[in-house]
């Protein structure tokens, strides 16, 4: 279960990625605003064919079983609201995984708990006595998230009626172990020993444990696995498998599937596993050799007492490299020798940079191995703050009062905040004693507080702001507003951080207008506070101070190319290509200018070379190389014996964000999984449900198109649309990027599925696809290995009205993207870049709505 925000105080920031569970993230943009008159599943952003809520918030799909004709499909559901909260299990049943029907709330969340993740099963035997031999019940096991103390553990409830209506089983929780990170049961019946097989996440300790019992309420403790592979978040929503490899039933391999969030591949939420053997007690993963990074010119190596001819600034590096850990900090590993640049002197608190001198590129890559947080570079913003601009300061919120301004609820309390609260992490880059902060009592209080009345008598008003990640016009928001004649015309929200950060709007075209700021919290789950201070009219922008904790690559003094760490204190290999900059001076800046949670950096063994070393994520095996693929489950009792998989189309650095109303959130196609031999090695691949195909309608084709270093509509106007799928293959030439553009429309806006020889990857860049400024690692492209086979690149494409799903090869390399085009963008492009390719076969079928 992705849960809300975990808070931790601040002196336990230490423990792994705990204190980051699925953080979303910024959001200045408001939800897209839909008409009272729109019909349901008409809207902008709705989906045609993957499955949504009518309204509110969804995420994780669990109880994925098969029972009489039915794929149920239960979900984390916030029934109240289209934010993250009051979870809950939602309901939709399908006959076909394609067309699906929308029923009552299964299980609801009450006083005493939240119902997160779990799973279903037909307990054919009536191993519960939940039910009889002749009607067997179906029996959901969930995580229960109780309230009081943050406990979780894993609880029962049956249904006799094909579930449609549930009974949460008296004698809960059934396997209680203390643990507030213990979470996700995966349960299947296990024949070769007759009893039921659990396979549940310990979260923060990276590790998955596996139980059996024979009636599914007395649970024994069989194994665990873990930590291995990628570990840089909390593991959630486990499963696990058995699969044919190449379709030989003599050849049974079994899949730990693990989510992981942060620390995915493409950033954020991903879905990871692992293929090995069980044993009815113990899964082994098999042993894929130890990793060699490419040879190299070593150019620091930080093994000297002091840094030679790299110049400090600032505090956090400290006077030489470290020899591992720093006091307060948790055990440092991965780096190579006996020194590294460790930014944690004096702890989180202190900022600081490490800057080489001047050099020559004249390597391909720059390979180094890089720790510590995950606070990525951001554009744009200073290193360090300076005053404030000139102007007229409207509220500074010192002096113990809030002077004229007015409050309603109990969120703000009768005076400004000196600081961090009580339970609250630390809350940092305020100006002055004093500040907004609406964290009193926690995340539950709620209200509102009013500036009087001023005039907009300059350009911008500019503010700090630090907290939730709540957007004006969603529920529940958390946010600063600017109101005009009684009504919302600027609006910014928090980016799930306490520290505080500028931030501004151009109020020139309200000149002389009469205004009120109100600062908002209507939200009470995880991250419902809002930090605010330095409210002021300027005629000049405040520029955001830089919160990063990266290495970068400075050429011209601009940095063109960054890595961070992934909130562990485990290096692993980073790389810059440095191909485009060779003959160029440039510099590596290692940057900490974080003072919250994970707010340092760790780097060693920067090596010039002539191929990239792969990074543990690189290294580690991916269901789906995409943004939006996290909380990937499969069904139990699948007809044929077919495993499907469905996965959460979203991801916890933005997906409080993303700008859809009355829902938000949904799930990705269902696939059908296989394990294929491919280059020697056996991988997970998938392919989407075959029922897809009864949506195709009107198909458009082209065969043996040659494209030259350029750009162009694929067929014409019978290929354009919103919903499409699209299968293509093309042989290789000389064209070092190739593939087709879909959604294009004015502007240059575009999503390009494309495939790069240089690198042998099949990649998807979103970064014109429309709306994706609520969050600043939405745009972007993502990418996965995928080897050409005799020469030839096969891409079937499924796109949707805000997405894109790409299955290349055999589904060995898949990407999914969210996307938020103009309805208006709706072309088909090829295209091939620095030379030619050729399009054997391209065909284009539009897709009917799955909602008719």
């Amino acid at each position: 279960m992705s849960s809300g925000r975990v808070f931790r105080p601040a002196r336990m920031r230490l423990m792994a990625a705990v204190a980051t569970v699925c953080a979303l993230s910024a959001a200045p943009l408001a939800p897209q605003a839909v008409a009272a008159d729109t019909p349901p599943y008409t809207e902008t952003y709705r989906p045609q064919f993957h499955f949504t809520p009518q309204k509110n918030w969804m995420n994780d799909p669990n109880g994925l079983v098969y029972y009489k004709g039915e794929y149920h499909l239960f979900y984390q559901y916030n029934p109240n609201g289209n934010s993250w909260g009051d979870m809950s299990w939602g309901h939709a049943v399908s006959r076909d995984l394609v067309h699906w029907e929308e029923l009552p709330l299964a299980l609801s969340h009450d006083d005493e708990e939240m119902v997160f993740s779990g799973s279903a099963v037909v307990d054919w035997d009536n191993t519960t006595g939940f039910g009889t031999r002749k009607n067997p019940p179906m029996v959901a096991v969930y995580t229960s998230a109780y309230k009081n103390g943050g406990k979780q553990a894993q609880s029962l409830a049956y249904s006799t009626d094909r579930g449609r209506t549930w009974t949460k089983y008296q004698g809960n929780p059934v396997i209680d172990i203390g643990s507030k990170d213990f979470r996700d049961p995966k349960v299947q019946w296990y024949e070769p020993t007759k009893s039921w097989l659990m396979t549940v996440s310990l979260s923060a300790e990276h590790k998955v444990q596996f139980y059996s019992s024979k009636n599914l309420k007395d649970w024994e403790l069989l194994s665990e696995f873990g930590p291995e592979g990628a570990t840089g978040g909390v593991w959630e929503c486990p499963d696990l498998f058995p699969l044919a490899v190449d379709g030989d039933e003599n050849n049974i391999k079994w899949v730990l599937v693990v989510n992981i969030n942060p620390g995915g591949i493409a950033g954020g939420s991903a879905a990871q596993y692992f293929i090995g053997d069980f044993d009815g007690k113990k899964f082994t993963a098999d042993d894929n050799g130890t990793y060699t990074p490419p040879t190299g010119q070593v150019v620091q190596d930080f093994e000297s007492t002091g840094f030679g001819t790299w110049t400090t600034t600032g505090t956090a590096f400290g006077q030489g490299p470290a020899a591992g850990a720093l006091a307060g900090q948790g055990t440092v590993t991965g780096f190579d020798g006996k020194g590294l640049a460790n930014s944690f002197h004096a702890g989180d608190g202190s900022t600081g940079t490490l800057t080489s001198p001047e050099f020559t590129v004249d390597s391909s890559y720059l390979n180094f191995k890089v720790g510590g947080g995950r606070h990525p570079h951001v554009p744009g913003t200073v290193m360090e703050q300076g005053p404030p601009p000139a102007g007229t300061v409207l509220a500074d919120f010192e002096g113990g009062t809030y002077g004229d301004w007015t409050t309603t609820g109990d969120a703000f309390g009768t005076a400004p905040a000196t600081g961090t609260l009580p339970n609250q992490q630390e809350v940092s880059g305020f100006l002055g004693d004093g500040l907004v902060n609406s964290y009193l009592n926690g995340d539950s209080t709620t209200g509102t507080l009013t500036s009087p009345e001023f005039t907009i008598d300059k350009k911008h008003i500019n503010f700090l702001i630090g907290g939730g990640n709540h957007p004006a016009g969603a529920d529940n928001p958390t946010a600063i507003e600017l109101l005009v004649d009684g009504q919302v015309v600027r609006s910014v929200t928090g980016k799930d951080g306490e520290a505080l950060n500028w931030a501004s709007w151009d109020v020139s075209d309200l000149a002389g207008k009469k205004a009120q700021i109100k600062i908002v919290d209507d939200n009470t789950g995880g991250w419902g506070h809002l930090n605010v201070d330095h409210i002021m009219l300027s005629d000049t922008p405040a520029q955001p101070v830089s919160q990063e904790t990266s290495v970068n690559l400075l050429v011209d003094g601009k940095v063109v190319r960054s890595a961070t760490g992934s909130n562990s204190e485990t290096l692993d290999w980073a790389s810059f290509d440095m191909r485009p900059y060779t003959g160029k001076k440039a510099q590596i800046q290692i940057v900490d200018m974080n003072t919250a949670g994970w707010g340092h950096i760790l780097a060693d063994r920067f090596t010039a070379a002539d191929a990239p070393a792969k990074f543990g994520l690189q290294r580690a095996d991916w269901a789906d190389y995409g943004k939006d693929y996290y909380a990937a489950v499969s069904w139990e009792n699948a007809p044929g014996g077919k495993r499907y998989m469905i996965g959460w189309m979203n991801n916890w650095d933005y997906s409080g964000a993303i700008p859809t109303s009355p829902w938000r959130g949904a799930q990705s196609i269902p696939r059908e999984m296989a394990l294929r031999t491919i280059d020697g090695r056996i991988r997970l691949t998938s392919k989407p449900v075959d029922s897809v195909r009864s949506l195709r309608q009107d198909p458009a084709s082209a065969t043996g198109v040659t494209v030259k270093s350029t750009s162009k509509p694929l067929i014409g106007r019978a290929a354009e649309g919103k919903a499409l799928d699209i299968e293509a293959t093309f042989s290789l030439e000389d064209a070092e990027r190739f593939g087709l553009k879909v959604r294009a429309g004015a502007d240059g806006e575009e999503t390009v599925v494309g495939y790069d020889t240089t690198t042998q990857e099949l990649y998807v860049d979103r970064s014109r696809s429309g709306a994706g400024d609520f969050n600043a690692t939405f745009p972007g492209v993502q990418t996965g290995p995928l080897k050409a086979h005799n020469g030839k690149v096969k891409l079937r494409i499924l796109v949707d009205w805000s997405s894109v799903e790409v299955f290349g090869g055999n589904g060995e390399a898949v990407i999914t993207d969210q996307i938020f085009p103009d309805p208006s963008s709706t072309g088909v492009e090829v295209f091939a870049e620095n030379g030619s390719v050729k399009l054997d076969k391209a065909v284009v079928w539009h897709l009917d709505s799955a909602h008719k």
